[in-house]
């Protein structure tokens, strides 16, 4: 059809197929216009009935005369083709839009509110839509929005599944009409304006949230799902949104067509109301992203001040109840991706970037530093900073400043004394402890004892220096945990958290790092305190909930874990590790539908990381054995392998790999991967013992072995943290004798 011409049109590109026909992009010859142009297909034409189907579309749009429905301009019949054009519409489907994650609230209205009037005209007109799904909504470059797509729709009421079933009836209908349909529908009933509601509930908890509230892994997964499943409140998945709007999107979502509102009418009533309550005052929690700043020194050699720099500032501003930072990890991974400073945003679901760069020669530093608005791409603030180098305590603090002013932050009494008593550290202390977090940021038993000699001689110079102490602590309990469990390791940990305590009392982040240290050493009780002081301190510090609800595993109370767990995945929206681990033991609870949720909720997570960082491995492995359980293998044993490619020699990914084999039924493999893993000394006793996934292989005799002579061993620190020095046989002589007996 491509360069045909059909009276005065001339068919430019395909565009895609509709309910009634193949759509093209074509150029009107007489009124000098694009135009979309649907065509519809001999068999059809040839049908009576589905040819006046096809006019009824067009009568049905014609009579929809509204700025969010598409326009109708004609109905033709040429050289035996009958073809209708409409206003062709450029952009992107709230499909593509919706691929890259939930929108901010005013990104929300702006496309939920609009939606809610075009269908609330058709309402008016007695017309049921029916077919509502992202791909039949276009937003415009300018962000206008088009609904597409009357071709299903009735006057009064329809059929439900009897249209439906063209969705219904092929493999990847999951990516079509199914997710959207309502009860009713799946059940073949009549569709009414409810149905239309529940189809706009479904898309609007989709743009608040990013994901979908009825998913499976197959048709009848979906369908089960709708019938039965209350998805989680949106207040859930994103904590700074209204709570009213969870209630509004809810009562959209209800079983009962009755309990909805009764037209699109009342839901586009409902969201201008609470648009214009949302306007009056200010958000209840804004949100921003730092990114590392950019080395423009000389020598291009200060890349560990520049992201040292930018961390600073993240943790000031992490401490804001009323603000909520985008985690370092995905921060600073956005900036190895391709992308500009809009999209990064729009990626890690932000309102606002803080980005810059660091000049740094001899004892001046100029820092130049701009706050962008995700939505628009407008400098909300920017400044440019020549000191001293030994100004760069006060410069980091005047950023932060700067940016809670632009947002119109709201602080408490504390959090202002906070921003203000920062204590400024020696200048080479802070420069070595800078080198020590970016050493941190790259995981591995040499990083580790790397990062531990930097904070060591930063305290030192500086031994009232508590960031120093934390990281040492930090660095301690990572060789314990994955490099070798070895007491000497907690015993400097429990020490250095303790000074960092002592030195700044008011620090959530220092309570946490003792619990952290506390709960490695199985002393629950001190732990659990320890982190409920850090949650006192600071609600929104996502590792006191994470590494509690990991204490609360080794500990066996799995009904705690999991709701920490979820309250770790509350205060970062964009963290996968905490749903998928929810995952695992929601299944240990014999909660599947709860299991289900949360492997569905940190794979979707898990995949946005992987956009930014395809060498994500934490996401590689975690993913992994939680897609196996949701039925799609082979995209799991690709990630599985994917990470052992990427970190072969790695305890955590050999361990977590072991896992992953465990669970897909293959033993041999998943002994093999735990065997590398104790051999590397990795060092969590508790998880080998408590893991779920594990369950597959506890009782094989190789299993049993490898962990019996994990639990005989009394490993001890000679030298590096890498070496097993335990009491009797090693572990690599208990597996070599196991060997011998097979």
């Amino acid at each position: 059809m491509v360069g045909s011409t059909l009276g005065h049109y001339r068919i430019v590109a395909p565009a895609g197929s509709g309910a009634m026909g193949e759509v093209y992009r074509a150029e009107d010859g007489k009124l000098k216009r694009t135009v979309a142009l649907k065509l519809l297909p001999e068999d059809v034409a040839s049908d009576p009935a589905r040819l006046a189907r096809f006019r009824h579309e067009a009568e049905v749009l014609a009579r929809l005369e509204h700025p969010n429905i598409v326009t109708v301009y004609s109905i033709d019949h040429v050289d035996g083709q009958h073809f209708l054009t409409m206003t062709w519409v450029e952009g992107e489907t709230l499909e593509q839009a919706l691929a890259r994650r939930g929108f901010l609230l005013d990104g929300f209205f702006a496309i939920a509110i609009p939606l809610a009037q075009a269908i609330a005209a058709a309402h008016d007109k007695g017309i049921v839509h029916r077919d509502l799904k992202p791909a039949n909504v276009m937003v415009t470059a300018e962000g206008k929005l088009k609904v597409l797509d009357f071709g299903l729709a009735r006057s009064g009421v329809a059929r439900g599944l009897d249209s439906g079933a063209r969705t219904l009836s092929r493999e990847g209908m999951l990516v079509g009409s199914l997710p959207y349909m309502s009860p009713e529908q799946v059940r073949g009933e009549p569709a009414t304006a409810p149905s239309d509601v529940f189809a706009l509930g479904t898309m609007l908890y989709e743009l608040a949230t990013g994901e979908r509230p009825f998913r499976g892994a197959s048709a009848a997964d979906v369908i089960s799902s709708i019938l039965r499943d209350s998805p989680p409140p949106v207040d859930q998945l994103r904590p700074e949104l209204p709570r009213e709007l969870g209630r509004v999107i809810q009562r959209c979502l209800h079983k009962d067509p009755e309990r909805r509102y009764e037209s699109a009418k009342g839901l586009r009533n409902a969201l201008e109301d609470l648009r214009a309550e949302t306007v009056t005052r200010a958000p209840d929690l804004r949100s921003i992203a730092v990114l590392p700043f950019v080395d423009m020194s000389p020598e291009r050699d200060q890349g560990y001040f520049c992201e040292g720099i930018a961390e600073e500032i993240l943790s000031a501003l992490s401490a804001l109840e009323s603000l909520r930072v985008a985690a370092r990890a995905s921060s600073f991974q956005s900036r190895e991706g391709a992308f500009d400073v809009r999209e990064i945003g729009r990626r890690l679901n932000v309102q606002a970037i803080l980005d810059g760069s660091v000049r740094k020669a001899g004892n001046r530093v100029r820092i130049t530093a701009q706050l962008v608005s995700v939505a628009d791409g407008y400098h909300l603030w920017s400044d440019r900073f020549d000191r001293e180098l030994e100004d760069i305590f006060a410069i980091q603090d005047e950023i932060a400043v700067a940016v809670v002013n632009a947002l119109q932050l709201t602080l408490s009494p504390r959090e202002e004394e906070s921003l203000k008593q920062r204590r400024a550290a020696d200048l080479e202390a802070y420069e070595l402890y800078l080198r020590g977090r970016r050493l941190v940021g790259q995981p591995s038993e040499k990083s580790m004892l790397a990062a531990l000699e930097m904070f060591q001689r930063a305290i030192e110079i500086d031994p009232g220096y508590a960031p120093a102490w934390a990281g040492i602590a930090e660095s301690h309990c990572w060789l314990f945990a994955w490099y070798g469990s070895c007491e000497d390791n907690l015993d400097e940990a429990e020490r250095a958290s303790s000074k960092a305590v002592e030195l700044a009392p008011q620090s959530a982040e220092a309570y946490a790092s003792r619990g952290y240290v506390r709960s490695l050493r199985g002393d629950c009780d001190a732990a659990c305190a320890d982190f409920a002081r850090a949650i006192e301190l600071n609600p929104r510090l996502f590792e006191a909930y994470y590494y509690w609800g990991r204490d609360r595993v080794a500990d066996g109370n799995f009904e705690r874990a999991v709701e920490l767990f979820e309250q770790a995945a509350a205060v970062r929206p964009e963290d996968y590790q905490s749903l998928l681990l929810a995952a695992e033991f929601y299944s240990k609870l014999d909660r599947p539908d709860s299991a289900r949720s949360a492997a569905e909720r940190g794979n979707e997570r898990a995949e946005r990381a992987l956009e930014l960082n395809p060498k994500d491995v934490r996401a590689l492995y975690l993913s992994a054995t939680q897609l196996w359980r949701l039925g799609r293998h082979e995209e799991a044993r690709t990630r599985a392998t994917r990470a052992l490619e990427l970190a072969p020699a790695d305890p955590t990914v050999l361990y977590n790999v072991a896992c992953f084999f465990a669970v897909a039924g293959e033993p041999d493999r998943a002994l093999d991967c735990l065997e590398r893993a104790l051999v590397g000394n990795f060092g969590l006793e508790s998880w080998i013992e408590h893991d779920p996934n594990l369950d597959n292989v506890r009782s094989e005799p190789r299993f049993q072995t490898l962990l019996r002579a994990r639990v005989e061993d009394a490993p001890a620190k000679q030298g590096s943290a890498s070496r097993w020095c335990g009491r009797g046989a090693t572990v690599e002589d208990a597996i070599a004798g196991h060997r011998g007996d097979e």
